[in-house]
Order: structure tokens, then sequence, then C-alpha cells
């Protein structure tokens, strides 16, 4: 993105996808104003910019409304997927759904073997990408009660979370651990209490 011009971000502070595209801006010294939703009672503006899914991120720069910020590659959304399984599977899918998460820890272990970042020694754009894992994966685990966060396991990627979260820019920007563990503890208790079609 061009530098310049009036840039506003319409989030919700929960969410990982929101946090992304914060860091990447604040990486780039992009100024923006970040608009806060409550996604229960949905602004005029952001289903104005967003009418079809009317949800954040938002980016706007320059009155342009942009809602897909980042190239999303297949491998993300199966890793988004295989922490979303777990987070809401009990019994015997739970246990199916914890080592397909862990195959997939696996191989982003054996990824960053020997380096800081997927990139290397500096955070790079893959590294934005998977950051929601560094610490949402954490928070899930709290709120789910289970655990795949092994340094015996995975030595490169627990490793790798620690580096992440020590960026300034990062850490700066996270959202509160408590406020998030709530929050989600919230959802999951709404979502296993709806009713199953």
């Amino acid at each position: 993105m061009a530098s310049g011009g009036e840039v506003k971000l319409f989030g919700m502070w929960a969410s990982p996808a929101v946090r992304r595209v914060e860091w990447a801006l604040k990486l780039k010294g992009i100024e923006y104003e970040y608009i806060e939703e409550d996604i229960s009672n949905k602004s005029k503006d952001l289903v104005k910019y967003n009418p079809i899914n009317k949800q954040v991120p938002v980016l706007l720069h320059n009155g342009k409304p942009i809602i897909e910020s980042l190239v999303i590659i297949e491998y993300i959304d199966e890793c988004r997927g295989a922490v979303r399984e777990v987070f809401f599977a009990e019994g015997e899918k739970r246990v199916k759904a914890i080592k397909c998460l862990e195959e997939t820890l696996r191989a982003l272990d054996e990824e960053l073997k020997g380096k800081k970042f997927f990139g290397g020694e500096n955070i790079g754009f893959s590294d934005l990408v998977l950051g929601w894992m560094a610490f949402w994966l954490g928070v899930s685990e709290e709120v789910a009660s289970f655990e795949v966060l092994d340094p015996k396991k995975f030595p490169w990627f627990t490793s790798w979370i620690d580096n992440f979260l020590k960026v300034p820019v990062i850490k700066e920007n996270l959202p509160p651990r408590d406020k998030t563990v709530e929050f989600f503890h919230s959802y999951r208790r709404l979502h296993l209490a709806a009713p199953k079609c």
C-alpha cells in the first residue's frame, strides 16, 4: 500500500485478523485511525464498507474499502481450522483434532528449524500471517483445557512464539490476555450451547 492519504481500520479488540493488520500497518510505519466495532451492534460505516459479510477488519484507504487485506493461502486456513476444531470438539473428536493440530505444528516446527523467524533473523510477512497463533493458540489452550504447545515436541515453534511476542510492535499491540480469555470463554460457551443443525 502506498503511503499517504487517510487510512482507517475498522476492528474489534479480540480479533486475531484485526491484530494481524495492525501489526503490518505499524511495522510499515503507516499512520491510521482505529475504529472499534461492536460486533453485536455493527456501525453503519462497517455495513456500508463491507456490505456482503459485515465483518472486521476493514481497511479504508482514501475512502476505498479493502476487506481482504492479506493473501490467505490454503495452508494457513487449514492451520486455523485445526485450532478451531480442537477449540470446539469434545471426546473422541477432540483427540483426533489434537492429533491433526499437532501434525500442523510439527510442519511449522520443521519450517522454523534453526531460524528465529520464518524468514530468518527478521520478522516478515509469514510471521504476521501466522502471528495469531503466538497469542491466540495459548488463549485457546487455556479456555478449552487442552495442551499442544510443548517445547519438547515443538522446540522451534515455541521459541518462535517467544521471539515473535518480544517484538515491540507486536507486544505493544496485543489485547489484554485476561480480557481475551474471558471473551473466548463466553464465545465457546455460546457456541457449545447453540442447537446443532
